[in-house]
């Protein structure tokens, strides 16, 4: 159907910045320049600067930045990793892949990792810990890297949602072994198809991504060091990456201000649950990857917006331990499993204006509560 506000507006976020996409691409293709060249090089480089990191090894995904990061932290069938099941699916099959357990905690009112919960899921098989954070907020790392500290554990940030986000004045993806990011299309980087990218200071995990990356190829020495995968980021992908970085902070500003807009707009209505205010406040500095509110009547709200011409998007509607197929549904998350009836994610992106923001408030005061 034909949207009045859309959910995201890429022609629109594409037509601002047409020119120097169009020039990264051409650049690229009048030089031959497809498969890891400059471009990547350039990328990797400027999206470690920003995070505040040694190493970033550009991938196809940011499943297999979470993959290979369990692969290369060394994570073999019989070891549990801990995670939670409000993510994505890719977040626990990536523990899958490598023959390991997932086993999930519940998450808190924010929706990230109740990282309380952490001491009684750690086992002597317990190897690592992956904190999700979510819809542009970082989980409780202080809490997280002092019970990884205390049982020895490894901690992989998955941090697709959050580029740009900081807690206690760090940013996310700099605090574990390595950090994940997904540069899939509709997230707050994301390039013109699939994308992702593992992060790290460990000059020996980068090396292993690396390889694992371009089928266990050293390109330096001509040597096949062992069977690998052929994950690497397009390079096309890359140089488009690298002329939006510049404009993250900017984005970043105007999402909050979004987020701003919102929470004024709505927070006299008691039948909805509202994200944390979008204000420096202790140790959060949040960039709203999503904008989510809770309600119980989130599935009538849903319907209501959509035939008001409002797009929105429900995550994970059945929680992800509730597939049977996954054989996890041994896990008991309330928390989670409250959540996942209520969650509602209002339109926001940088290019939306003040009025169709100002639309969708409207629109959804006038809901029959």
């Amino acid at each position: 159907m034909a949207y009045k506000v859309r959910f995201v507006d890429y022609p629109e976020h594409y037509r601002r910045i047409w020119d120097e996409i169009t020039g990264a691409i051409e650049e690229c293709l009048s030089r031959g320049d497809l498969i890891l060249r400059e471009q990547t090089d350039r990328f990797e480089s400027a999206l470690a600067g920003f995070v505040g990191v040694k190493h970033a090894v550009g991938l196809n995904s940011g499943t297999d930045a979470l993959f290979f990061s369990l692969k290369a932290a060394g994570i073999v069938p019989g070891d549990e990793v801990i995670t939670v099941s409000h993510t994505f699916v890719a977040t626990i099959a990536a523990i899958h892949y490598c023959g390991a357990t997932p086993v999930l905690v519940d998450v808190g009112e924010d929706m990230n990792m109740d990282a309380s919960q952490l001491e009684k899921s750690i086992s002597s098989k317990t190897k690592a810990i992956i904190p999700v954070h979510l819809n542009g907020r970082v989980c409780d790392m202080k809490t997280v890297n002092a019970v990884a500290d205390d049982h020895n554990l490894i901690v992989i940030e998955d941090a697709a949602q959050s580029l740009g986000a900081k807690f206690g004045g760090k940013n996310a993806g700099s605090f574990g072994l390595t950090s994940c990011f997904s540069f899939y299309p509709a997230k707050i980087l994301g390039c013109a198809g699939d994308g992702g990218a593992l992060l790290t200071n460990d000059d020996a995990i980068a090396e292993k991504a690396r390889l694992l990356r371009d089928h266990g190829y050293r390109r330096s020495t001509g040597d096949i060091l062992f069977y690998g995968y052929n994950s690497r980021i397009d390079n096309i992908q890359a140089a488009i990456l690298d002329v939006k970085l510049k404009y993250l902070p900017d984005w970043i500003k105007r999402r909050r201000e979004i987020a701003a807009m919102y929470h004024n707009g709505l927070k006299n209505l008691d039948t909805i649950t509202l994200p944390p205010v979008p204000v420096p406040a202790g140790d959060y500095f949040d960039v709203f990857q999503n904008y989510v509110i809770r309600t119980q009547k989130r599935d009538r709200l849903f319907g209501f917006l959509q035939e008001k011409g409002i797009e929105t998007l429900i995550s994970w509607p059945t929680p992800t331990h509730h597939h049977p197929s996954l054989q996890l549904s041994h896990f008991r998350l309330p928390v989670t499993e409250k959540i996942s009836k209520e969650v509602l994610s209002l339109p926001l992106y940088p290019e939306i204006s003040d009025e169709n923001i100002a639309c969708v408030i409207e629109t959804i005061k006038t809901f029959s509560w």
